[in-house]
């Protein structure tokens, strides 16, 4: 059986999710959001005797677990966005600490990456606020802030495995790649919801999530 068997039948559910959420089969779309996610945690679970970067499985799986709950209460007819953004906070922090050991000492380079991460979440929360109070919606504000906050250092520790010592280069960019389109995803979320209102905006965000915590897992655990 192949290391990545798990991870491989991930990506195939990812498909079907594109697919029937792009076809608004509701029924598939039950079926295999959640189940994504398990393979996923399964792939993980596999191979967590050669995790690469020593200590941070449980991170991982926290990681992992938060976004199987926040899949779930986003995908629900009901109204369930907060208790999903609170949710995707937890899994963002725990894919914090998973990072947390990869960080190098601190010089330009960090700096710059802080910085530009920073300043461009920054002007994102600017737009999403100005929509909270067109919309009325200000109590939303501290908690988007929040999330903004936690996702953005996410970002930045993942990015920091660009210019660390401790990690490869191909893992490094699985890892920054993922955090990136994980990012982008829940920009999209939160542009359409507060903002305006995007084309495609249910898949484009699927295929940047889908493909965003494939990367992380593969960041973590893939071996040349």
């Amino acid at each position: 059986m192949s290391k990545y068997l798990f991870a491989q039948i991930a990506a195939g559910l990812a498909v079907f999710n594109w697919l029937a959420v792009a076809l608004k089969w509701k029924w598939l779309e039950y079926i295999a959001k959640p189940a994504i996610m398990l393979a996923l945690i399964a792939f993980v679970w596999r191979l967590r005797p050669g995790l690469v970067i020593h200590g941070n499985i449980n991170w991982l799986l926290f990681a992992l677990f938060f976004s199987l709950a926040g899949d779930i209460f986003l995908m629900l007819p009901r109204n369930l966005f907060l208790p999903g953004l609170v949710s995707f906070l937890l899994a963002h922090i725990a894919y914090i600490f998973a990072l947390s050991l990869t960080l190098p000492s601190f010089d330009l380079a960090v700096l710059l990456v802080i910085l530009m991460v920073g300043l461009t979440s920054f002007q994102i929360y600017r737009r999403v606020a100005g929509g909270l109070e067109i919309s009325g919606q200000t109590e939303m504000k501290i908690p988007i802030i929040l999330y903004t906050s936690v996702i953005s250092v996410m970002v930045i520790f993942a990015l920091l495995t660009l210019v660390s010592n401790d990690i490869e280069n191909y893992r490094a960019l699985l890892l920054s790649a993922g955090a990136l389109l994980f990012f982008i995803s829940d920009t999209w979320i939160a542009w359409d919801r507060f903002v305006e209102p995007l084309k495609f905006r249910d898949l484009r965000v699927m295929v940047s999530y889908h493909i965003a915590q494939i990367c992380l897992c593969l960041g973590f655990l893939v071996s040349p």
